[in-house]
């Protein structure tokens, strides 16, 4: 076999393998020989959905002030004080339901037990179920479906 199809054929298997996995790209180097495979990552994030509905909380709220910065900001430091507030594992997008189509997991008002999935975040390519850490039920929904959320990030209250 020539050099060449040695190449070729190990570009291919280093293909497959970076499709079977989370890496963006695989490097191999000796000697003088270097070769490099890698899938294209997007550096920004694009939605197309449509505009996602407001967060529960906020559409309980009285419209007779302004709006600003301030109540959105003590509104948050309040969740994250509570102590039935669930938050974010990780960095990622929220999703309500399991697909658009469908029924969100969770409502205001509803009893949920420990276990119980009561959204979805994709991190990675990866859907994570995320599980009610407690038993109880739903006081607040402090997050929009397909909404980016950060670590931490107050997602819900149970009480």
């Amino acid at each position: 076999m020539s050099k060449i199809q040695d190449y070729k054929e190990l570009i291919r298997e280093l293909a497959e393998l970076l499709d079977k996995s989370t890496l963006s790209e695989i490097e191999v180097e000796e000697d003088d020989f270097r070769i490099r495979v890698a899938r294209e990552v997007p550096s920004a994030v694009s939605y197309s959905a449509p505009a996602a509905p407001a967060p529960a909380h906020v559409a309980h709220a009285a419209p007779a002030a302004p709006a600003t910065a301030a109540p959105a900001a003590e509104a948050a430091a309040t969740a994250s004080d509570h102590p039935g507030m669930v938050p974010s594992p990780m960095v990622g997008t929220a999703y309500a339901s399991p697909s658009p189509d469908a029924a969100a997991f969770i409502k205001v008002g509803d009893s949920v037990k420990k276990g119980d999935t009561i959204l979805i975040i994709e991190a990675m390519k990866v859907m994570n179920q995320i599980a009610a850490p407690a038993s109880g039920t739903i006081k607040e929904i402090l997050f929009a479906d397909a909404q980016p959320v950060e670590f931490g990030q107050p997602l819900c209250i149970i009480e």
